[in-house]
This record gives C-alpha cells, structure tokens and sequence, in this order.
C-alpha cells in the first residue's frame, strides 16, 4: 500500500492494490486512498475476458494503473493493462523517437515507439533517394530514428518519417569559390589597368562556369586591347 492521498492520484500513475470484492462487471481494489477503484473486466487483460475470478481473486495483491479520477463522485477508474508510454496527448508533429520495426510491408513499415499503436513510416518517407522496396532500407526488429510528421487522433493513426529527420540533420556544406589561375594576358590586362588608372571589373559569387569564365576573358581581352591601342606608340630609334 502506498501513504498517497486521493488528491495524489494522477491518469496513468502505476499503484499496488488488494483486491476487496469481485463483481460481474469488475473488480474493486484498495489502493491505500480511502476509496477502492474499480479495475472493469475489459481492463483486466489484453483481450476477451468471459470472469472475472478467472484473472483474479478476492485478496489478490495487484498492480494497477489509474485511468481516470471524477473529484466529485470520489470515483477511481483503475486498469491492469500497462498503459502505453506514449500517450496521445503527448504526441504532436515534429517531435522525434527512437523505435522499433515491428512489421514490414510493401508500402511501408511500422515502427513501435511506445505508443498505443505502432506508427506507419510509409515507403516514400524511407529515404530521399528512391526506394524500390522497404526492405532495401531496414527490417523486423531494428531500432530506428524516426519524426512524427502526421497524428489523426481520431483514428488512431501515426504518420512517421526517417527521411525527414535526416534531411534535418544534414546541412548543406558551403560551396567555395574557385580561383582561376593568373595568366600571361591577364598580367598583361592588370599592368595596363594600372597604367590607365582604370579599376578592372568585379565579378558577382563567380562558381567556375566555363560560360562565364569565356565571356569575361573576351571583355578584358577587348579592354586590353582598346587599352593598348590608346598607348601613345613608341619609335625605335635606328639613327
């Protein structure tokens, strides 16, 4: 028994109780709070239960786990299944857990993250790249990462991704740029800019474009020329 009161208990708070009497519907346990619960017989176990006294007995000490309280009736609805670790309430978008493949199929697999029910990793969240079929990718049994991209509480449905939390987690490397190397006419092209106190053009983010790289050695060989032309030309002198 436990020194709780029954304003301690909260939903899904595990208790060790004695069951005190046994009815058609259920079983009342005595948690230690002045009030028994009640442990009804479709909470009893997973799956049909026909009796009662076939899962239990008067005396029997049980673990329990609290469904819900009512404050005003003083009533304490108890189950003896395990309630998941996950709750429903819990579950929203964008949160990410570590779980496991239960089950493979065509279009997909299902991964248990401890929630009421396992959540579908459908074949196109698997990878960025194309899947052919899921087993490409993972299998029963294998511990996975995966993101809650979708919840329908209604229906009881949980849509994950394994490709999504990749992409989160790689991030693109920067790109550096790539110098050209100097060459003879473009020594030549800055001596002459130089001499005209011209300033060379600037070129914009250059990523090593063979196109581009072609247009702007045209336009400073052109100014070289122009500006070689516009050089007062010198005599030899062969007196």
């Amino acid at each position: 028994m436990s020194d709780l009161s029954f304003s301690d208990l909260r939903p899904r708070m595990a208790l060790t109780g004695k069951v005190t009497k046994i009815e058609l519907y259920g079983a009342f346990v005595d948690v230690g709070v002045g009030v028994d619960g009640l442990v009804h017989i479709s909470q009893l176990k997973p799956g049909r239960v026909k009796n009662v006294r076939d899962v239990v007995s008067e005396g029997q000490e049980v673990q329990v786990w609290v469904r819900q309280i009512d404050t005003q009736t003083g009533r304490i609805d108890l189950t003896m299944i395990r309630p998941p670790d996950v709750s429903w309430d819990d579950i929203a978008v964008g949160q990410t857990y570590s779980g496991r493949v239960v089950r493979v199929e065509d279009y997909g697999v299902f991964v248990n993250i401890g929630a009421e029910r396992p959540g579908l990793v459908h074949i196109s969240e698997l990878s960025a790249e194309y899947v052919k079929s899921p087993s490409e990718i993972t299998k029963k049994g294998a511990e996975v990462e995966v993101r809650i991209i979708g919840v329908d509480r209604e229906k009881r449905q949980i849509d994950l991704s394994m490709k999504s939390l990749a992409d989160a987690q790689t991030e693109p490397e920067p790109e550096e740029d790539e110098e050209e190397p100097i060459t003879a006419i473009g020594l030549a092209f800055q001596k002459a800019m130089e001499q005209t106190g011209e300033q060379p053009p600037k070129e914009k983010g250059r990523k090593g474009s063979s196109r581009r790289s072609d247009k702007q050695r045209q336009e400073q060989d052109n100014l070289l020329r122009r500006t070689l032309e516009q050089q007062p030309r010198q005599t030899s002198s062969r007196d």
